[in-house]
């Protein structure tokens, strides 16, 4: 399996046999909520259309995989989404055939997909790697293989002596504990498996890293080995250990 890091993404090409682009977090519609709390931004789907296109052009995949919350709203969908979605992904499919894991913002996202496009929510396994948003528990059958996982949104923020600092999206990989999950400990599983947790699509979402290890929100980051955490940028450049930036921190 080889793994390639597209930075104009963030985007991640996974090719085995098949050649997958991996895009998470989309948050298509992101605008109309921003501006129900008072932040009013035109919409920008029309950029970030453009640039998964670019991320397909510049790849050449088999298939685009959408790795959750690829719209915004919830619990309903808002007149931009209903207005934006059908072009959007038919955008998509002219390009290259297209999978959905949904994710917690992604009700309604069904009326939207075609026949077998939208895959289970606690993960699918394509091609020897497993998919899932983040929001659920995996099902078991992802336990062994890699899983790559959104909805965490990772970003690292970086500060040197003299006060200069780098924030930017970033890639967060680990190992998971076994005891610390519910499937592995009840079947008696102890299968090595690695999460790499995805950075957001869409620019306007990011939670650092540290927030992420430190109070952990979902079933993976609650399982994750924290002490051997990694932490990559986005042109897949090796950033350290977690503990890295808690030194960072602390300087």
């Amino acid at each position: 399996m080889n793994l390639q890091f597209i930075s104009d993404g963030p985007a991640l090409i996974v090719q085995n046999r098949t050649r997958v682009l991996v895009v998470a977090d989309l948050h298509f519609g992101i605008e109309s909520d921003l501006a129900y709390h008072g932040w009013h931004f035109s919409s920008r789907s029309d950029e970030r259309l453009r640039r998964v296109c670019a991320c397909i052009d510049a790849t050449s995949p088999d298939l685009l995989l959408l790795l959750g919350d690829v719209k915004h709203s919830i619990p309903k969908t808002t007149r931009q989404e209903f207005r934006e979605m059908p072009d959007i992904l038919s955008a998509f499919r002219d390009l290259v055939p297209v999978r959905v894991m949904p994710g917690n913002h992604d009700i309604g996202i069904r009326r939207f997909l075609q026949e077998g496009e939208l895959l289970p929510k606690d993960g699918a396994v394509i091609d020897g790697v497993a998919y899932i948003h983040g929001h659920t528990t995996p099902a078991p059958a992802l336990l062994g293989h890699l899983i790559i996982a959104g909805h965490h949104h990772p970003m690292v923020s970086l500060h040197d002596e003299v006060g200069c600092s780098l924030r930017a999206p970033a890639y967060l990989a680990a190992e998971l504990d076994p005891a610390k999950f519910r499937h592995a400990e009840k079947k008696g599983t102890r299968k090595k498996t690695r999460v790499l947790f995805m950075p957001a699509f869409n620019e306007y979402a990011g939670f650092d890293i540290l927030q992420i290890t430190r109070h952990p929100f979902s079933p993976l980051s609650r399982s994750i080995r924290t002490e051997r955490a990694e932490v990559f940028l986005t042109d897949g450049t090796y950033v350290g250990p977690v503990s890295a930036l808690e030194d960072n921190v602390a300087a």
